[in-house]
């Protein structure tokens, strides 16, 4: 209900931009080139936990790319879902080559929000981008889906407030692939996304749920690999030393 309603009420209500609140646009064009305006980089979080994959980011989280992510996860601003999509797209394409091995399509696997914040945002931000992204692949020439895969199996505590050992041991075991979706995954190369990484404990566990039900490797490629839309500023500043 609020998801529908937040669409609604974006239609008809004066907008402002979800970056800086310039009036009577949805997105200014500084708020834009700080969000997709730039090149994909990789990124490692400090410290970076084992197990994490190679993860591309399109900006860093902070300032208008903050305030464009949390308005559209905690405030329903679902018009910057495309905008968000577009920085996950370019990040996404830095990740690697655009198709698997067999020709497959990319597929982009959202990691799962937890149940009851999906409940009170009314929407689920990170699969809502995923959309957006492939979307903006397949416009660009480039086959994608999105494959919702991945389910919470169990109940996790709240993330903030945790270290980054503490988050790492909060989420793992509680991510499982879905009844049928290892062989929806056979055909394509797999990315992972998100729409924000700070201590990779998400990707972590996201990526041993998806390498448990493959035990004898991914099909179709070498290596699992993640895209996310932003990152904190220091976990892409240690790749320029």
């Amino acid at each position: 209900m609020r998801g529908w309603w937040s669409e609604i009420t974006g239609l008809v209500l004066p907008v402002a931009c979800g970056g800086c609140g310039v009036p009577r646009t949805q997105l200014c064009e500084v708020c834009a080139g700080a969000l997709y305006g730039g090149v994909a980089r990789r990124a490692r979080p400090v410290p970076e936990p084992p197990g994490l994959p190679v993860v591309h980011a399109a900006a860093a989280y902070g300032d208008a790319v903050r305030a464009v992510l949390l308005a559209h996860k905690e405030r329903g601003a679902l018009g910057l879902a495309g905008p968000l999509g577009t920085a996950l797209a370019g990040a996404v394409r830095a990740a690697g080559p655009g198709a698997s091995r067999t020709g497959g399509p990319l597929l982009l696997v959202p990691v799962p929000s937890a149940r009851r914040a999906v409940r009170a945002r009314g929407h689920d931000a990170a699969r809502r981008i995923a959309c957006a992204a492939a979307a903006e692949l397949r416009r660009t020439g480039t086959a994608a889906t999105v494959l919702p895969v991945l389910r919470q199996r169990r109940a996790v505590a709240d993330q903030s407030g945790l270290t980054a050992r503490q988050r790492v041991a909060n989420l793992a075991g509680a991510l499982g692939v879905r009844a049928g979706g290892e062989r929806l995954l056979a055909g394509g190369r797999t990315v992972l996304v998100d729409d924000l990484m700070t201590t990779g404990a998400s990707l972590v566990e996201a990526t041993r749920a998806l390498s448990a039900a493959f035990p004898h490797g991914f099909p179709g490629f070498v290596q699992l690999s993640a895209a996310v839309v932003a990152v904190p500023p220091l976990s892409l500043e240690i790749n320029r030393n």
